[in-house]
């Protein structure tokens, strides 16, 4: 059985070790693979091992932005090394590293949207992170980050314009890039999956025709998803 927990991260500290522990001495561990939300900077390197060890699979790590002014602003606790090093911790584990890049933080500079751009290509080729997703900042109305951009005048749209909230286009405004350019970028992040590094590191990596199949069909949602922003 697989379970992937949606929650906006999963629980850390005593709880995670007490639920991996369980599943263990239960044998769950042996007969379900569990994925779910993680934050960076967290957990240590014991605790991933503990995850691997009572059948978590898979980890989804949110990659908002590279630059650390940016990661400031938002409030996220962590440095762009931990970011680095939690990838590296989780993969020396065993565990598949699954990331979400955003881009269309307000005010954010054509440099600091490149830095991002950068680290997820730096992860995905040095072998840190599986698989990514691109996606651009929807800051939801009831947001902490909603309310910023109402006061500060971030908005590109008049509140209760929401048909524009589809997440196909940028909503905040941007440092000094346009958004047909801020599209692009997260156009160009899906393609790092045809980077020849990432390529040949991931046909190395097949061990079995469950390995081709699963390949196969990200193949397939690759393509599908460097339309998103045309």
């Amino acid at each position: 059985q697989t379970v992937f927990d949606d929650t906006g991260t999963f629980p850390i500290g005593n709880y995670l070790r007490k639920f991996c522990r369980l599943m263990i001495e239960r044998g769950y561990s042996e007969e379900v693979r569990f994925s779910c939300n993680m934050r960076f900077g967290a957990l240590t390197r014991e605790d991933y091992r503990l995850m691997r060890r009572a059948g978590f699979r898979m980890l989804l790590f949110g990659l908002e932005s590279a630059s650390q002014r940016i990661l400031n602003e938002l409030n996220k606790g962590v440095t762009v090394e931990e970011m680095v090093d939690s990838c590296r911790k989780a993969k020396e584990a065993g565990l598949t590293v699954h990331i979400t890049v955003m881009f269309g933080y307000a005010g954010a500079s054509r440099e600091e949207e490149l830095q991002t751009y950068q680290l997820a290509r730096k992860l995905m080729e040095d072998g840190y992170a599986d698989t990514l997703q691109s996606t651009l900042l929807m800051p939801y109305p009831g947001s902490r980050l909603y309310e910023m951009a109402v006061e500060n005048g971030w908005l590109r749209y008049s509140p209760g314009e929401w048909e524009h909230w589809d997440m196909c286009e940028p909503v905040l405004k941007s440092g000094d890039m346009s958004p047909e350019e801020v599209k692009r970028l997260c156009d160009e992040t899906y393609k790092l999956f045809l980077s020849p590094k990432y390529v040949l590191r991931r046909l190395l990596s097949i061990r079995s025709f469950g390995d081709v199949k699963f390949s196969f069909r990200g193949a397939r949602k690759i393509l599908g998803h460097i339309k998103d922003f045309k």
